[in-house]
């Protein structure tokens, strides 16, 4: 270099400036960025050192220093080192001497990287390391036996250099040891070694191979991977478990089945898995498989959905020495398979029956066609008598229509003429046996209805044992004395729904036919009783329905009906009498009846032995209703204005006469649509009386409802000799209907009128003469006040309403809180009177609603059943309990109206009627 440098060339008081080639000087910083030296006097320190340690060497050391050491040992000992960096053998420092002879003689691969140039100096366990580059390897540097991983070869050295130990475990890198690359993994582990002077001379590398080992771990994985991958895809348990009874594997259908994780299962014991009851179920297996045995049993194992059966097997792994370290678990679900085997036992057990019944079918197969051919025959013949029935039925139904015209003309004709011959006893006597002809007819004509089962039936629940016991004189006078009559009733007779005075005519009418079948002279047992008719009881009776009937039974002790007289029995005008002695309809009345009632009738019959007829009503849940007295007194007309619609000319002539001799104001139409142009027409009308059977398209009940849109006050009355079903379902009216069934004689339409024209003045809230009129709620106003009155029991209902009609309030009347809800949103109601126990929406519920829409509203709990409201009195709340008279019910509506002052003034009067009484 141009300029010298300053080195201290020896330990002495006095320096000297030394003047070093540039070649020299690029060697020693190249020694430096190696990281052989920290700095450039320590290089030229060593090379001083190395110079001294040269003049000094004893010539009596240079005995052999490198003992035993294997092929590299001696290879180590047999070589001239001279022309090397490290120099004659006998003139290595003794660090490093010391550090050789540790090496060549460890087991362990160990290499030395020495000096500047990084000489390497190793054992025989790291030649085979080393590969082909052995011997080369052995005193050559290492950037010439290891150029491929030079530049990691070259970090480590420069760390090791600085004095830093290092440990680099599972290195992986790419070699060239065998003449062409591969992948080897090595444990490294670089430790500094210190010259004499203290300095790092060198780097010593312990060598681990673990290529195979981390290939053998990486094959376990992926076998292992490979192994869950193909156990998890399989739909049964499978888990591996030691003899410490723990989980060591579980694949993934254990969370299926557990619905638990795995990391819940693997690790932990069998008891805790599985829980202790069954694993003490389990134990003796599980003995018996650590014992090397393969166990297979069928068991009932816990599942996420229920226990649910499966196949266990218990597989031993058994090692080479005979031990059982643990073993395999596989568990199928056969649950579906046992169901399945199930099910082919049960379908095999059900062919051999299925057999055994085919066998039998077949050996009966002729008896069966003979049976069924029968039963065929037997049903066809139902089926025709049905139909005959039903056709004779229709013909009657129309035949009476016509025929009650007939009879109401000249009923209504006879009634009138009665009035002009009133005086004359001989023209007299002539009327009353026309008009008694007239009611044979009628009576004719009402026997082809009931048989027709065209009837308008007004059924009521009865208890048929009181009304049966009601008749006892009527049938005693109608059978005659020579009969004896015996009544047997059942206990706990139930009640049924029919129309009393129908059912009242077929008991009579079968009395009477009794009577005859013994000439006057017998017994006739009626029998009352509880009867229920199953299924296999309707499949051999046509048209009858399985339930509970009321049974009443009429038997007689005369000669009896053969089989072919029982088929005709029913038919109309059928009859075993002798001519002149019966119509034939009596039995046929009895039969439409019942039909009509939706019940049955069974004839018992045998030659000489008497005959038993047995009508099966049904059965009903409600009580029985109260019967009311028929209205007497004189009869009384109206002047209100009546609209009559008659198609038939003579019957509305008859009928307009009959009406306005009662003094009603009279108008009359032809038909349907005439009468709706005369409702609309404006002219005021109270009531229409129309036929129900009228010719063109508008029909009567479709007339009355457009009717009562137009006039809502309107009274309307259905007169009819023949329904057709118009306003009559199932046999009954429909709800609402008044009816005035053809003929029918001037009291009847007289006492009908009153009855229906009294109810319309009370809903327009005309007072009854002589009544005091209840107070407003609203003393400001002069409007009388309306009472909503709620009662499903219609004479009670009635009852009820005619005593506050009687004190001048306005009365709307409803049969279901239902109906009433829809009054109180259209009427100014101003008191509530009703029901507690209602169908459907019960009273205080009821009351509830009324409350909401009208606040202000009184309340009057009208019940038997008082404990139920006790807690809902308040001051326009009360409870009226029932029954009641017409004074508790006038006091209960003015404290719910708002007045109860007004109580007191009827107190005293109240009082004083009972001192006076």
């Amino acid at each position: 270099m141009p300029t010298a440098l300053q080195r201290v060339a020896m330990p002495s008081p006095q320096s000297r400036t030394v003047s070093l080639p540039s070649e020299l000087e690029q060697f020693i910083e190249e020694r430096v960025a190696l990281g052989a030296y920290a700095t450039a006097d320590a290089v030229i320190s060593d090379a001083i050192a190395r110079l001294r340690d040269e003049r000094s060497v004893d010539t009596k050391a240079t005995a052999p220093w490198l003992i035993g050491g294997g092929s590299c040992g001696a290879m180590i000992r047999e070589r001239d080192w001279s022309p090397t960096p490290l120099g004659s053998l006998v003139s290595w420092p003794g660090s490093l001497r010391a550090t050789v002879n540790n090496i060549v003689n460890s087991p362990v691969a160990k290499v030395l990287m020495w000096g500047s140039e990084h000489v390497m100096l190793y054992n025989d366990a790291y030649s085979v390391i080393a590969g082909d580059n052995h011997p080369r390897a052995l005193g050559g540097t290492v950037r010439e036996i290891w150029p491929e991983i030079w530049d990691f070869n070259k970090a480590m050295l420069a760390t090791g250099f600085r004095g830093e130990v290092q440990s680099l475990p599972d290195q992986s890198m790419v070699l060239n040891r065998y003449g062409k690359p591969e992948t080897a993994v090595f444990d490294l582990f670089y430790t500094p070694v210190y010259d004499d002077h203290g300095a790092v001379g060198g780097v010593m590398c312990t060598v681990l191979e673990n290529t195979e080992k981390v290939a053998a771990q990486r094959l376990l994985a992926w076998r292992e991977a490979e192994l869950r991958t193909v156990t998890d895809a399989m739909p049964i348990l499978i888990s591996y478990i030691d003899r410490d009874l723990i989980y060591r594997f579980a694949n993934s259908y254990y969370e299926t089945w557990t619905g638990r994780p795995r990391s819940e299962i693997i690790g932990r014991s069998i008891r805790e898995v599985m829980g202790n009851k069954l694993y003490l179920r389990r134990a003796p297996m599980i003995a018996r498989a650590l014992a090397g045995e393969d166990i297979t049993v069928d068991d009932v194992m816990p599942h996420t959905d229920g226990p649910r059966r499966a196949e266990i097997r218990y597989i031993p792994r058994i090692e080479a020495d005979g031990s059982v370290p643990g073993f395999h678990v596989m568990v199928f679900d056969i649950e579906e398979r046992v169901r399945r085997a199930e099910a082919l036992e049960r379908e095999a057990a059900h062919r051999a029956r299925a057999e055994g019944q085919l066998r039998h079918l077949n050996e009966t197969l002729e008896a069966r066609v003979i049976q069924e051919i029968e039963e065929r025959r037997q049903t066809e013949a139902v089926l025709a008598q049905s139909q005959k029935m039903e056709t004779i039925g229709k013909l009657t139904g129309g035949v009476a229509h016509d025929f009650n015209n007939l009879l109401q003309v000249v009923s209504g004709n006879l009634q009138l003429l009665a009035f002009d011959v009133a005086g004359n006893a001989r023209a007299e006597k002539r009327v009353t046996n026309a008009m008694a002809g007239v009611s044979r007819g009628a009576k004719l004509a009402a026997q082809l209805l009931a048989f027709g089962r065209r009837q308008a039936l007004e059924p009521k629940v009865v208890n048929v044992t009181r009304f049966v016991r009601g008749m006892d004189d009527m049938l005693r006078r109608a059978i005659g004395e020579g009969i004896e009559i015996e009544t047997i009733v059942g206990g706990g007779l139930w009640n049924t729904f029919v129309d009393p005075a129908q059912i009242e005519n077929a008991l009579l009418n079968l009395a009477i036919n009794a009577r005859d079948a013994m000439d006057g002279q017998g017994k006739l047992t009626i029998e009352l009783g509880n009867a229920s008719l199953d299924d296999a009881y309707a499949r051999t009776h046509a048209e009858v329905t399985p339930g509970q009937y009321v049974m009443l039974a009429v038997s007689d002790t005369g000669t009896g009906m053969s089989p072919d007289i029982i088929d005709k029995v029913f038919e109309p005008f059928f009859s075993t009498k002798s001519e002149g002695k019966g119509s034939g309809l009596g039995l046929s009345m009895v039969y439409g009846l019942v039909k009509q009632s939706g019940g049955h009738v069974k004839i018992y019959s045998e030659l000489g032995e008497g005959t038993t007829i047995k009508l099966y009503l049904p059965r009903a849940m409600a009580s029985e209703d109260l019967e009311v007295a028929a209205t007497a007194g004189p009869i009384v007309g109206g002047t209100e204005t009546v609209l009559v619609v008659e198609d038939d000319d003579e019957v509305r002539a008859t009928v307009v006469e009959m009406l306005g001799e009662l003094g009603y104001q009279v108008l009359k139409a032809v038909d349907a649509s005439s009468a709706l142009s005369v409702i609309e027409s404006g002219i005021p009308i109270d009531m229409l009386f129309t036929d129900v059977v009228m010719p063109g398209q508008l029909k009567s009940p479709e007339l009355a409802r457009r009717a009562r849109e137009r006039l809502p006050d309107l009274a309307v009355l259905f007169t009819s000799g023949y329904t057709e079903n118009s306003i009559v379902h199932g046999g009954k009216l429909d709800a609402g209907i008044d009816l005035l069934s053809k003929p029918y004689t001037r009291e009847a339409l007289a006492r009908k009128f009153e009855q229906m024209l009294a109810g319309q003045r009370a809903r327009r809230g005309v007072a009854e003469p002589g009544a005091t009129p209840l107070p407003p709620a609203d003393p400001a106003s002069s409007a009388r006040p309306m009472v909503l009155l709620v009662e499903d029991d219609a004479m009670i209902r009635a009852d009820t309403a005619a005593m506050l009609e009687a004190s001048g309030v306005g009365v709307v009347e409803a049969a279901s809180a239902e109906d009433a809800a829809m009054a109180l949103q259209t009427a100014a109601i101003d008191v509530l009177v009703t029901d507690v126990n209602l169908p459907g929406m019960s009273g205080p519920e009821l009351a509830s609603r009324a409350r909401t829409l009208r606040p202000t509203v009184g309340i009057v709990f009208a019940t038997g059943d008082a404990e139920a409201v006790a807690g809902l009195e308040d001051a326009r709340t009360i409870v009226l309990a029932k029954p009641y008279d017409a004074d508790a019910l006038k006091r209960a509506v003015r404290v719910a109206l708002g007045r109860p002052e007004l109580v007191a003034l009827d107190a005293p009067a109240a009082a004083e009627r009972t001192t006076t009484d």
